[in-house]
């Protein structure tokens, strides 16, 4: 491991935090094949950048899960994970809206890859995305993370990088560690366990290791649970009325107990609510805003979703090698990961009900005063549990293969099975079918029940019917809400197929050194199957149900937020590749050494057709301690089996028609595009790296890059304002087409499709500074990582450019990218056996929303920076037949940084939902985690 660091040091843009003082008295580094390269021996050498982190490192840093800890670094922008918004359906989701994806540059996580030893992991949702989480992570030794282009060495989806998790595949010995952890307002507990063995047998010529990792995280289950949570929402139109961040957000429309909002004409009940069980009260008014009736304070209701969904999972890996001759090595390797995240939604939401007059649980005072025959009434009503989310997810995966010498060049061959299931249980899905049987009731000799179980042509089918009572905050049966929420269930499965063979060797030397090549190729196949009980072609039966179920048009759908049943899909790949690192010059003026690496690949898709991929980079050392880096490369990123043939998918929205100024609770109909291709990126890169001679110990990488994505695959969503505005000013058929209309020109539907329309941009710096000395004889390391990324440019035809650079919100599952991004760590040995460490995170100001043509009022739009501290403290013990352990106690968010209320257009429909701080920020708040890791 040693060695390895030392390799990567100078050559590569290169974190190892504590780790790399350990590194500089390492002898000389023997050869190894860096990520990013099939022919680069040398992390010295190569000229694409490369971030390499050291397990240990991080989990002195910040011991949580691995996918959470690398998140610090600043490369990575825009990952979702345990604080995503809750939720199971839609295109961003996937099924599971908490599984953990990496996401380099914000540019989305289907465009960079992840790797485990250097091979493609099998996805783990019908989006293509891998839950990071399924990574066995007890046995892992660094995280290499590939800042570039390398679709020409690791094939498609790796457009903005790869991120590579290697495993020490020669581990020996025991290793056992337990910790837990606790936030500072006592909950959101965790704790994780985790064992490994390995050892050599038959002499040295095979080793088996095999590890064990169980970890829980309860979560935050309520988003009041923190103080600071006001329920910030965004208010206006953005055009005619400036958009607006208010706080405490409340629907003025559906306050708890149920509001009247109409009964007929000289009506005086409506606009008063049921302030307690069967009494209406005049309703009390918070500050109210033009254009909607979201308010700040008042009566009105709100909703309370979790803050941050649970985690609980068992990881097991094993993994034997055995040297069959000198020169054929054998390696086969199992994992397994099994984890469930459980999260909460919305709690029932009724809006613009319609109640007959004669409804059995309407006080008769009340009855009389109304003057037609029905009402409308609306409210959130809190008395069953939210909307609750439990995906589970299970990975299955082998790795087998051989690899040995034919002469002088390396060979390979190895096979790759993945096996991913996702299975989603929704509970407390509303059923509108019985829903609308419920509200339906009337009064009979035995009490009150269900209009439709009194018909006898449906008496049958409601006999089980409980009416449902609205008229008070807590008026409802649990008879009755038990009856009208249903449990759905959605399994998917994901398999993956991968065969690789590659050979590798030095044909001949140039007067400047050996050149070195390498052949490969490469067959994948992919298939995907899903069922669903609850799907979006499933609608309400409205016989004899009078009220709140339509029949025809736009029919009521029997559940909102469904997943799709998909039949059998499947893809295949194979693809042919050469790489070759031809060295120029070598002690010559102005070159120590120059080196051109190239690499080339023709990819062929049984669905999308044939592609080309190639990369060029050099690199130049000009004298001792200086060099220069650069690389060009062309990549894809092919549409997924969900792009391409995923069934019609329903979820409820409720945003504003530009066109009519109305704001209604319509479907949106996710459909897929069989007639997508690939997405195209050109990336250039150019840094230095500098480790001067007369400053010992220190040393310093800048990088410099630019993204060009065209055909970008983009998910369309004809509710959002610029689509609609594409569509009504600029008249566009694309944007028409996701948008449906009925004769009287309202909107009955919107539509949501991925297609081939964007382009994307983006350019930034990378800088790292690292300095390793001492005080007074005690180790001391330094190092700063900042991230500088201006802009990311979606650019559509006919609507305005969004700019996501330093934007904390975006559509499309898009989320918060600072522009500047920074983290600067220091590590003290206080004594051979205490080491004190530290982290500090940071982020620039940020813009709410990247589209430029809306309009916000002065002094709007913006969330203020935020920065955070973790401190460790680690004690080293001996302990008996030649161990020893670290004794830790670690504070996250030492000062109990809270963060700037934030959140997008769109969302004042549901205060207490989505948003309301950056994903970025830290929301547990201080949070204190103590352990051990002990190793014999």
């Amino acid at each position: 491991m040693p060695k390895i660091l030392a390799a990567l040091m100078a050559g590569t843009s290169f974190v190892t935090l504590v780790g790399a003082a350990q590194a500089q008295d390492a002898t000389p580094a023997q050869d190894i094949i860096v990520t990013g390269s099939r022919v680069v021996k040398n992390g010295d050498n190569s000229p694409t950048p490369v971030t390499v982190v050291s397990t240990e490192s991080l989990s002195n840093l910040r011991p949580t899960s691995l996918t959470e800890s690398i998140n610090t670094l600043p490369v990575f922008s825009g990952s979702r994970g345990q604080f995503s918004n809750p939720g199971v359906s839609g295109g961003v989701s996937g099924g599971n809206g908490s599984a953990a994806q990496l996401n380099l540059r914000n540019l989305g996580g289907v465009r960079n890859l992840v790797l485990l030893d250097g091979r493609r992991v099998p996805p783990t949702s019908y989006t293509n995305i891998v839950d990071a989480d399924v990574i066995p992570q007890l046995l892992v030794k660094r995280v290499d993370t590939v800042t570039g282009g390398v679709s020409a060495v690791y094939g498609s989806d790796a457009v903005s990088g790869v991120v590579n998790f290697v495993t020490d595949t020669k581990f020996e010995g025991l290793k056992v560690q337990a910790q837990y952890g606790l936030s500072t307002y006592s909950d959101d507990p965790s704790m994780n366990a985790a064992i490994a063995w390995g050892s050599k047998f038959a002499g040295g010529r095979g080793h088996f290791e095999i590890s064990y990792e169980y970890r829980n995280d309860d979560g935050i289950m309520r988003r009041s649970q923190r103080s600071w949570f006001n329920r910030a929402v965004v208010v206006g139109n953005g055009t005619t009325i400036p958009y607006s961040l208010i706080t405490n957000g409340t629907l003025s429309a559906q306050p708890f107990g149920g509001k009247i909002i109409s009964c007929g004409t000289g009506c005086a009940l409506a606009g008063q609510y049921f302030a307690s069980n069967g009494v209406l009260s005049s309703f009390t008014n918070g500050t109210t805003y033009s254009g909607t009736t979201t308010q700040s304070g008042g009566a009105g209701g709100y909703l309370d979703m979790s803050l941050k969904a649970s985690q609980r999972s068992h990881q097991v890996y094993a993994r034997t090698d055995y040297d069959f001759s000198d020169n054929v090595h054998g390696f086969l390797t199992l994992s397994g990961n099994f984890k469930k995240n459980v999260s909460y939604g919305s709690d029932i939401s009724l809006a613009n009900y319609t109640l007959s007059t004669g409804n059995a649980f309407l006080p008769s005072a009340y009855a009389s005063q109304m003057t037609g025959s029905t009402f409308v009434l609306s409210e959130i009503n809190t008395q069953i549990e939210r909307a609750r989310f439990e995906p589970q997810t299970r990975q299955l995966m082998a790795i087998a293969g051989l690899e040995g010498k034919l002469g002088e060049y390396n060979w390979n061959v190895s096979y790759v099975y993945g096996d991913s299931r996702l299975s989603t249980t929704s509970y407390n899905t509303v059923n509108n079918q019985k829903l609308s049987a419920a509200l339906d009731a009337v009064s009979t000799a035995s009490g009150p029940a269900c209009y439709a179980a009194t018909q006898a042509a449906t008496a049958s089918a409601y006999a089980n019917c409980v009416p449902l009572n609205l008229f008070g905050p807590s008026a409802s049966s649990q008879a009755a809400l038990n009856y009208i929420m249903d449990t759905t269930h959605y399994v998917a499965t994901t398999r993956q197929n991968d065969l690789n063979a590659a050979i590798s060797g030095s044909p001949f030397s140039t007067w400047a050194g050996e050149v070195t090549a390498a052949l490969s190729g490469e067959w994948r196949a992919q298939s995907f199957i899903s069922q669903s009980d609850a799907t979006p072609s499933m609608y309400a039966d409205c016989t004899n149900l009078r009220y709140n179920c339509v029949a025809t048009g736009s029919r009521t759908l029997l559940y909102a937020g469904t997943l799709a049943s998909n039949p059998h899909v499947s893809q295949s790949v194979w693809e042919v590749a050469g790489e070759v690192n031809v060295p120029l010059l070598k002690d010559v003026a102005l070159a120590k050494s120059l080196a051109i690496n190239a690499a080339a690949r023709y990819t062929k898709y049984n669905t999308v057709g044939t592609y080309w991929t190639w990369k060029l980079g050099a690199d130049w050392h000009i004298i001792e301690g200086l060099r220069f880096r650069g690389t060009i490369s062309r990549d894809i990123r092919a549409p997924t089996l969900n792009d391409l043939f995923s069934s019609t998918a329903i979820t409820m929205v409720n945003n504003q028609d530009l066109k009519t100024g109305a704001t209604n609770l319509l479907p949106s109909v996710n459909v897929s595009n069989p007639n997508l291709t690939a997405e195209i990126g050109n990336t250039w890169t150019a840094g230095l790296v500098a480790k001067p001679s007369f400053l010992p110990g220190f040393s310093l990488a800048v990088d410099y890059y630019d993204i060009k994505v065209s055909n970008a695959i983009t998910t369309v969503q004809g509710f959002q304002p610029t689509i609609q505005q594409g569509c009504n000013t600029g008249g566009l058929s694309i944007y028409c087409n996701l948008i449906q209309r009925d004769s009287s020109g309202n909107v009955t539907a919107w539509y949501v499709q991925p297609i081939n329309l964007s382009k994307i941009t983006t350019y930034g710096l990378d800088v790292e500074a690292n300095y390793v000395g001492a005080i007074a004889g005690h180790k001391l390391a330094l190092r700063g990582l900042a991230a500088y990324q201006p802009h990311i440019r979606y650019i559509q035809p006919g609507v305005a450019t969004v700019d996501q650079g330093g934007v904390a919100f975006g559509t499309n599952g898009l989320t918060a990218s600072p522009s500047w991004r920074l983290t600067g760590t220091a590590s003290f040995n206080v004594t051979d056996t205490l080491r004190v460490d530290a982290i500090y995170r940071w982020r620039n100001a940020m813009k709410l929303w990247g589209d430029p043509s809306v309009i916000w009022a002065t002094g709007q739009g913006t969330v203020a920076p935020f920065g955070q501290l973790g401190m460790n403290i680690s004690k080293t013990v001996t302990l008996p037949h030649n161990g020893k352990a670290d004794l830790f106690f670690n504070v996250q968010n030492l000062f109990n940084a809270t963060p700037p209320a934030a959140n997008a257009p769109g969302t004042s429909t549901a205060p207490g939902g989505f948003g309301g701080f950056s994903v970025v920020d830290d929301a547990v708040g201080r949070y204190f985690t103590a352990g051990f890791r002990a190793k014999f």
